[in-house]
């Protein structure tokens, strides 16, 4: 049975004030689920520097949230028996790849947490297909495109900063060099000049 239909899930949503007759309830419960695993992924990682694939993970999730419609919006369409079968199936792969991530996120692997929420993200973002046909989503792999260019850009930009900051160091270091053994060489030509003259 689809974990967003189970009577557990919608005694929980009606304790907190969920219309669980609502048509676009198991649209709902994804992005709750959703939201809350992209913000335990968000504090695994924010304390380090965020690898491409990292980042481009939260920002699939989050493209897949954004502009998330009201339970009551026109937008969202009535659907057939073979969809409402088609979510039932997405919710049960969603909540095996949840089960998995707390496994993962006890474990410290957030190298498996990434992959996993980009799973987790696919399958909210085909429940969210099947309520909005024409609301066009984006794919990891086209998002992973331009996180990668920007994360390769940064890096670039912070290697090249480095090298300019040990080309100033270079520098400096030459230029002090410089100026003591000039100051060296002059004041030990004036001590053999004083002492030719004595």
């Amino acid at each position: 049975m689809s974990s967003f239909s189970d009577d557990e899930t919608r005694d929980l949503a009606r304790s907190r004030g969920v219309d669980v007759s609502s048509r676009a309830l198991p649209m709902r419960l994804a992005a709750e689920r959703l939201s809350i695993v992209r913000y335990v992924f968000l504090v695994q990682i924010e304390e380090g520097i965020a690898s491409a694939d990292q980042r481009a993970a939260l920002e699939y999730a989050d493209a897949v949230l954004m502009g998330w419609p009201k339970d009551d919006s026109e937008r969202i369409a009535d659907l057939d028996d073979a969809s409402v079968v088609r979510v039932g199936e997405l919710a049960d792969a969603m909540e095996e790849r949840i089960a998995r991530f707390r496994g993962l996120e006890r474990e410290g692997d957030v190298s498996g947490m990434t992959e996993c929420l980009v799973s987790i993200t696919e399958q909210v973002a085909g429940v969210r297909s099947l309520f909005q046909p024409r609301f066009e989503l984006p794919t990891f792999a086209e998002i992973h495109r331009v996180v990668q260019k920007e994360w390769d850009d940064d890096m670039g930009r912070i290697e090249t900063s480095g090298r300019e900051d040990s080309v100033d160091e270079r520098l400096e270091r030459d230029l002090r060099s410089s100026v003591s053994g000039t100051d060296g060489s002059e004041a030990g030509s004036s001590a053999q000049k004083g002492d030719g003259r004595q």
